[in-house]
């Protein structure tokens, strides 16, 4: 059995989440475009030199790194700078590259939280950025059919290699797994994103996979794990995720030693939406003195106390409590888990 012994700056680093994550996607994803967008316009004026032959358009490093906000935080960015030397014929001023994604004011982006999701989700499971990025930069954006074909095609191998990694050289301790429904008008209105956060035994957290599903169905939950396997990958000790049974149907017929500990966050929310809201805070309250219960012991007392104070009124709603109590206690025969038990 595997076990971790963390310190504070490892117990600090085990609190990277999705967000995360996805800043750092976007922060590549707005790389990548930048260069396109540049590499494109020095083609543009590729045979444009001067009296010695030398090209009039030519890279210039990069820009300071400046932060802009987006719907996944504040992400670092560092323009590409292009040197110039043509001049205008009608002004008889010099000619400036000015980036049409990343104008030099830009501190903040207003339509990233619109279409992000477009661009993850639709991009992801049909490789058809041109709608999202179209959305993202306004049809005038200056975005050629060569700028729009290098970046999907480099985001698609990005991906591939992503996908098709050895994760024989790991050993993950506990994973964390959900499907991410987005709100976005697709042709596939069943699709969902299966993520797959894992811990190793150091501490450190990564993404093990991201794929397409079909709304957290057992198939597509068993292909994702299947995959993972197959390239390597060791049954986790413990899997950390909500109710959904698609995904623990799955981890029985691909990795069936995997623990099982259901997500406090998920199940909390599940429980006060079939309460009134007049008992509601109570209710939480006898929620978090079972999720934070010093031991088991103390645990199952507490879930005692929530059957008596609610369950006569609300079945329903302290049976989703009850009928899971195993997994939901889980975490308490892994000492290492404790501290994460809340934040899964």
């Amino acid at each position: 059995m595997l076990s971790v012994i963390a310190d504070d700056s490892a117990r600090a680093e085990l609190h990277t989440d999705l967000d995360e994550l996805a800043r750092e996607g976007a922060r590549r994803m707005l790389a990548a475009a930048l260069e396109a967008e540049v590499d494109a316009y020095l083609a543009a004026a590729a045979a444009e030199r001067d009296e010695q032959g030398r090209r009039l358009v030519v890279r210039n490093g990069h820009a300071r790194e400046r932060e802009i906000l987006t719907a996944a935080g504040a992400v670092a960015v560092q323009a590409p700078r292009v040197d110039d030397r043509r001049v205008d014929p009608v002004t008889g001023q010099r000619i400036r590259f000015r980036s049409v994604i990343l104008p030099p004011w830009c501190r903040k982006s207003p339509k990233v939280a619109e279409v992000l999701p477009l661009l993850y989700l639709h991009g992801l499971s049909t490789g058809d950025f041109v709608a999202a990025l179209e959305g993202f930069f306004g049809s005038g954006a200056g975005l050629s059919a060569p700028v729009i074909t290098r970046l999907v095609a480099a985001w698609q191998a990005d991906y591939q290699a992503f996908c098709q990694r050895d994760l024989s050289d790991r050993d993950y301790v506990y994973c964390w797994a959900d499907g991410v429904h987005f709100r976005v008008r697709l042709e596939q209105a069943r699709l969902c994103c299966l993520v797959i956060v894992g811990v190793r035994a150091d501490g450190t957290k990564e993404l093990v996979a991201v794929c397409d599903g079909e709304r957290e169905s057992t198939d597509s939950w068993a292909e994702l794990l299947r995959d993972c396997r197959r390239r390597g990958m060791r049954a986790p000790v413990v899997m950390v995720g909500d109710g959904a049974l698609g995904l623990w149907r799955a981890l029985e017929e691909v990795f069936p030693a995997t623990r099982q500990q259901r997500d406090w966050v998920h199940k909390t929310a599940n429980v006060l939406a079939c309460l009134p809201k007049v008992v509601q805070g109570g209710a939480r309250k006898a929620l978090a003195e079972i999720r934070d219960a010093p031991d088991r012991d103390h645990a199952r007392r507490a879930i005692e106390a929530l059957v008596r104070d609610y369950g006569v009124k609300w079945p329903k709603a302290v049976a989703k409590v009850t009928d899971d109590a195993e997994a939901l206690l889980c975490f308490f025969d892994f000492p290492w888990l404790l501290c994460q038990a809340a934040a899964a």
